[in-house]
Formats: C-alpha cells, sequence, structure tokens
C-alpha cells in the first residue's frame, strides 16, 4: 500500500491526482505518464520503421527498359544516339542479371564492361554520370592518368574502388553492385614496342593491374585510398558485379581506322571528301584498332561492349547550350537569379559562343568556358548593383570575350 504522500517519479503529481500509482524498484510512475510514455514509444517505433524503408528503398536498384534509359538519357545528353542505345542494353542486361537471372543449368551470364570512343566534349563522362544517377546505384569517376605499377609514384589501381566505396558510404554490399567510369583510358596505351632500359608503369603496367579488377575477382581494397595510410585494415570487394565504363577520345586513332579501310586519299580533288570521311571513321572502329592504339588484347577482352560518340557539329552544340534539363544557360540563368537578376541573351550571342566552340575545337566542354569569359565580369560587377536585368548584346559579348585567354589557344 503506497503512502499518501508518494508522487510520481516523472511528473511530480501526487497519488490523490492520479487514477492509478504503479510502483517500480526505485520510484513510481502514474497512469498519465505511463500512457504519454507508450505514445512516445511508438512515435520513435514507427519513425524508425519509416527510416529504414527510406534506407531500403534509397538502395533498391531502378531497373528501367532500355528504350526508358535512352528516353532519359535524351533529356540531358544531345545526339550520341548509337552510344546511348548501346550504354543502354548493357547496363539494362547488368543489372537484370543482378536482379533476375539465377543459375539455371550452370548457365552464368557474364557483365558486359564498356569502352566509349569519342573526342573530348563530347559526352562520355555526361552519359555515365547520367545513366548511375538514374539506376540509384553507386558511381565514381577515375582518372586514369594517375594510375601507375605498384610500387611506383602514383596511384594503384585499387584506389579506384576505395572512391566506390566511398560512394556508397562504405557500404560493401552496395559497392559490389556500383558502377566504375575510368575516364582517359587511352592515356595508358602502350608507348610502343621498342625495349627500354625503363619500365612503362603508367601504361602496359596499369593495363596488366586493371585485369584483376575485370575479370570479376576478390579485391583487398584501403578504405582510405592506397598508400598514405598502410596502416588502415584492408576491406575485401568483390568485382564480379560492378560495371565498368572506359571512356576516352583516343587522340589520332583516326588515322589507325583509316589505314584499316583504305579511305586515305591522295590528290587535290579529294579533299573535300576527306575531311568529310574523318569525322565520320570512328563509326568503323573496332577492337583491333583499340589494340593497335596501343591497349593489350587481355585489356580489350574485357570490354565487349565497344561503342563511339559522333564529334559534335555546329546545331549540337546549339542545342546543348538550350534544350537539356541541366543545359548550361538555364545554369547560369539560375545563378543570376541567386542574385535577384534576371539574364537573358540575344540570339546572335548563343550563334557567337557556338561559332568560337567550333572554331577553337573545345567541344561541349568548351561552351562553358566561353560563357565564362564572357559572364564573369558582370558576375563580378552586377551583385553589389541595384539592376535587376541584364540582357547580353553581341558587342558586349565579343568585347569580353577578346579579352579573355581563350583567345590564345592554338589549335593545330
Amino acid at each position: 500500500m503506497a503512502k499518501k504522500d508518494t508522487t510520481c517519479s516523472f511528473c511530480g503529481a501526487s497519488r490523490n491526482d492520479v487514477n492509478m500509482l504503479i510502483a517500480g524498484v526505485s520510484g513510481h510512475i502514474c497512469d498519465s505518464c505511463a500512457v504519454q510514455a507508450n505514445t512516445i514509444i511508438q512515435q520513435e517505433f514507427n519513425h524508425t520503421v519509416k527510416a529504414k524503408d527510406s534506407i531500403a528503398k534509397s538502395k533498391k536498384i531502378s531497373l528501367l527498359k532500355p528504350i526508358e534509359i535512352k528516353n532519359h538519357l535524351d533529356e540531358y545528353v544531345i545526339g550520341q544516339d548509337t552510344a546511348k542505345k548501346v550504354l543502354s542494353v548493357a547496363v539494362y542486361n547488368h543489372f537484370k542479371r543482378l536482379s533476375y537471372a539465377p543459375k539455371v543449368d550452370d548457365i552464368e551470364i557474364d557483365k558486359s564492361n564498356v569502352i566509349l570512343v569519342g573526342r573530348t566534349g563530347t559526352g562520355k563522362t555526361l552519359l555515365a554520370k547520367t545513366i548511375a544517377k538514374l539506376l540509384n546505384v553507386p558511381f565514381c569517376i577515375a582518372d586514369a592518368t594517375v594510375l601507375t605499377q605498384a610500387g611506383y609514384v602514383g596511384e594503384d589501381v585499387e584506389s579506384i574502388l576505395s572512391r566506390l566505396l566511398q560512394a556508397a558510404d562504405f557500404d560493401v554490399e552496395q559497392a559490389e553492385k556500383g558502377i566504375v567510369f575510368i575516364d582517359e583510358i587511352d592515356k595508358i596505351a602502350r608507348k610502343g614496342d621498342n625495349p627500354s632500359i625503363t619500365r612503362d608503369v603508367s601504361g602496359e603496367g596499369v593495363q596488366q593491374a586493371l585485369l584483376k579488377l575485370l575479370e570479376g575477382s576478390i579485391v583487398s581494397v584501403p578504405p582510405q585510398g592506397g598508400r598514405k595510410h598502410p596502416e588502415q585494415k584492408l576491406i575485401q570487394i568483390d568485382t564480379k558485379n560492378i560495371l565498368f565504363i572506359c571512356g576516352g577520345a583516343f587522340d589520332g586513332i583516326e588515322r589507325v581506322i583509316a589505314n584499316r579501310v583504305n579511305r586515305q586519299t591522295i590528290g587535290f580533288s579529294h579533299v573535300q571528301e576527306t575531311a568529310i570521311e574523318e569525322d565520320s571513321l570512328l563509326k568503323y572502329i573496332t577492337p583491333s584498332d583499340v589494340k593497335d592504339y596501343g591497349l593489350i588484347p587481355e585489356l580489350i577482352g574485357r570490354f565487349p561492349v565497344l561503342s563511339h560518340l559522333d564529334p559534335l557539329k555546329r546545331e549540337d552544340l546549339k542545342r546543348i547550350l538550350t534544350e537539356p534539363k541541366n543545359a548550361l544557360i538555364k545554369q547560369f540563368v539560375r545563378l543570376f537569379e541567386l542574385d535577384g537578376i534576371k539574364l537573358t541573351l540575344d540570339k546572335e550571342v548563343l550563334d557567337f559562343i557556338v561559332d568560337k566552340a567550333v572554331e577553337f575545337k573545345l567541344g561541349a566542354r568548351g561552351l562553358r568556358s566561353i560563357c565564362e569569359a564572357i559572364l564573369t565580369e558582370a558576375m563580378f560587377e552586377l551583385p553589389n548593383s541595384d539592376l535587376k536585368n541584364f540582357n547580353v548584346e553581341m558587342t558586349y559579348a565579343a568585347s569580353q570575350f577578346s579579352k579573355s585567354k581563350i583567345t590564345q589557344l592554338k589549335v593545330a
């Protein structure tokens, strides 16, 4: 029997002020506090369940059909229909294999790693980024130019998987279903067949080291990167379900293709025809051309899908400026909006930007450089002004561009 002066240990109410006072080992709780505590527990439990469901949903791969993948790519990448179709099919088959394909009669479907060949600024990296975001999987970009053979100054190939692991928030299961985009793959081509007293540690040596990642094996990965933290515990990652996409400009490979298809011409009468042919030679690329360029056969064999990106024409560059969801002009308009300024550009200015990108052979990536050159002065001055509308006219654009460093570029 509780004493009359006994109170609730939570709210301090006396026994006379509540319906029930429940005794514990070292205190009491009234019925009102017990109900409130139960409500809090239920709310926290439901919140935890929803959070777990949200995490599970965020980790679920969004598998779309190839046509749906391509339609999504069309919203962000202009042109390049061939590369889009090849990439859509390769990615669809890869993740379909992960999601649905059990072993039946000992048939195991292999993944289809992809090589994209195209000039700089044609959209290789953008294609890979857009697909990874669409599918909701861990994605990382690695630069092949910094990779060296183990034991030499530079980064080990395992550092590529370290970046993927970090992109997956160190969830190994998620990382093992991710996408790795290796850029500048052409920069690790063999330097030549001539014997040398020095090792080709950033060329063929890297290609040999990449083989174990590509073929599907258990790789010991340093979570914080390779050589700066030698004391760290290594994490085991199975690469058999990681999709590798490589991109490279392969500068000069058109000459290799031309030699093979006998499209080189002699004489002045074919000069115009040759110029037209040169822009379309990449469509005839084969694995043998990539081998002649300097990639070893073992590496090429682990990339069953080879596709090309067409050089961007003038009309493609103009569409890239304004049409995609993340179009460059839309980005600059939003930047000015954040300062309360409405930005508009005359049609002649858009044509001027495209003309300069074509003239300096900068590709789509060069469009931003030209826009920055034209708008940098305005972005410096206008945030401190009371101007609410800023229209870029042709005379202003030409004047600002003429002061930029881009005009000093010399293109062979």
